[in-house]
């Protein structure tokens, strides 16, 4: 039986410093396998209960996969989907297609830009500090759509 888990996390990386936390805002709701949040995290939380406060380490190829040097390509300025200046660190979306992959901008040289598609976490061990709020099974609804409705199974698709 799969089930919808509600936690909040703290994210670290190997150095310990916090990239991002849920403390303080609205906790994650997901449903277990369905691919809504890192594969890592998602096998590592199966089965907790309720109240578990827990440190869980996700290796990079569980998390955000290994860096691919052949998703850094070098591109002339002209190329780019991008008004103004541009900065190395900027980061944009290479077409106005909503799954059109970001890049981040790693380099500048001349008129040529070095553009890096690999996702800013990747190739990077990653900590999380998890506190499960509550489990619940998933509907039959949640199971047929994917994901889930919310920590009490209710809400609507889109």
């Amino acid at each position: 039986m799969r089930s919808v888990v509600t936690f909040h996390y703290t994210l670290r990386d190997p150095s310990g410093q916090v990239l991002d936390t849920s403390v303080g805002a609205k906790p994650v709701t997901y449903l277990e396998g369905a691919g809504q949040i890192i594969d890592g995290l998602d096998e590592q939380l199966r089965g907790a209960a309720a109240g578990l406060k827990t440190r869980v380490q996700v290796l990079a190829a569980k998390a955000y996969g290994e860096r691919d040097a052949a998703q850094v390509q070098r591109i002339k300025r002209t190329q780019l989907p991008v008004e103004g200046e541009l900065n190395v660190g900027d980061q944009f979306q290479t077409d106005s297609d909503a799954f059109a992959p970001v890049v981040t901008v790693a380099g500048i040289d001349g008129d040529e830009v070095l553009l890096d598609a690999n996702h800013p976490l990747a190739g990077v061990d990653l900590t999380f500090d998890v506190e499960i709020i509550g489990t619940r099974a998933a509907t039959p609804e949640e199971l047929h759509h994917g994901h889930a409705h919310g920590a009490d199974g209710v809400g609507h698709c889109d």
